[in-house]
């Protein structure tokens, strides 16, 4: 039996506690500073608020202010913060560890340079590490999963990936359940990457719907035709940013584009592109989804601002992106929602 801490009580984080328990390990769930309300729940009623079935039976949970007694002999642990937490994670939780303990993050998102460059958290990480010459090893988890389905053992893919093999392999041996299948991966940029690029294209694809809900009722049916355009031109500009990290391969782009299929059809992201192609503006979409945390916002900016710079040094086509570039202009400008399609075509001459 290990002991699996996971330190971020959302629900991702906290829907990787039923594999972990599921599989015999003792489990401790850590809420944040901002998860007071969500513990205090489990505590009581032995589940998560936003879940509709109760925490396998066993799972131990915790404050913040208890986190060293929840580190203490653990065996993983796993990140539960959000893009938002990512300082907060690195400044005050990965200090606390142990070298001995290897790291798991649900945290997807990247991190652009002055220099056009986007790093990952882990990477950033890493960094905040080096000086406090510490030698954590810090993986990730990327791939097509919601958190709800997951709990619902739907069949579920992902990709665990770090630097090494040995480790990642003991992770899955912890993780892995008949629902939850792991691949392996020592490609930290390309698994990153690839999951963190899928928000602001999920976005972009969520547009139509807004757009179709607005021109033929927000009860109409669905469209799919252009949620297939926008879902092509997506993987296109996703490979080229794959291509520009060095990470376009097969087993990268298959769970990049897996976790956009998942995306576009779920959660917060949707919502957002939904309201923006309905008409909203951004501020007026943040407002409607008050209280909702908007990673994908944040993971567009920063990918569109890298792009930019990456373009004006030679390195990359701003041209070549003409979905991100409008996404951008929307958070940004807050422009209206105006899809340029003309430039999605090719022709292609052999």
């Amino acid at each position: 039996m290990a002991i699996v801490t996971i330190i971020g009580a959302g629900m991702m984080g906290s829907a990787l506690a039923f594999p972990a328990r599921e599989n015999g390990h003792e489990v401790r769930l850590v809420g944040t500073h901002l998860d007071r309300e969500i513990i205090d729940e489990s505590k009581k009623n032995g589940k998560h608020p936003k879940f509709n079935k109760a925490f396998p039976e066993g799972v131990k949970y915790y404050q913040i202010e208890e986190v060293g007694e929840a580190i203490f002999g653990s065996d993983m642990i796993i990140g539960g913060v959000s893009s938002f937490g990512v300082d907060w994670f690195g400044d005050v939780i990965l200090p606390k560890i142990p070298d001995s303990i290897p790291v798991l993050t649900v945290t997807k998102g990247l991190v652009d340079t002055p220099d056009g460059r986007l790093l990952t958290y882990p990477d950033v990480w890493q960094e905040k590490l080096d000086k406090l010459g510490k030698k954590l090893s810090l993986n990730a988890v990327g791939g097509p999963c919601t958190s709800y389905e997951l709990v619902a053992h739907d069949q579920t893919e992902v990709a665990f990936c770090g630097k090494d093999v040995e480790t990642l392999n003991k992770l899955k041996e912890i993780m892995q359940t008949s629902y939850y299948h792991i691949s392996v991966s020592t490609d930290v940029t390309g698994i990153e990457s690839a999951v963190a690029l899928k928000n602001g294209y999920a976005l972009g694809i969520a547009l139509t719907i807004g757009l179709n809900q607005k021109e033929f009722g927000i009860d109409s049916e669905l469209h799919f035709n252009s949620q297939a355009a926008i879902f092509g031109q997506a993987v296109k500009e996703m490979y080229k940013l794959l291509d520009y990290q060095g990470a376009a391969t097969l087993e990268n782009m298959t769970v990049g584009y897996g976790d956009l299929y998942v995306t576009v059809y779920g959660g917060r992201t949707r919502l957002v592109g939904i309201l923006l192609g309905r008409g909203l503006n951004i501020d007026e979409a943040k407002a409607e989804l008050n209280g909702v945390t908007l990673e994908s916002l944040v993971v567009a900016e920063r990918v569109a601002r890298a792009v930019k710079v990456a373009s004006q040094r030679g390195k990359l086509n701003v041209g070549d992106f003409p979905l991100l570039m409008h996404v951008d202009e929307i958070i940004i400008d807050k422009k209206e929602v105006n899809i340029p399609w003309e430039d999605f075509t090719f022709t292609y001459d052999k």
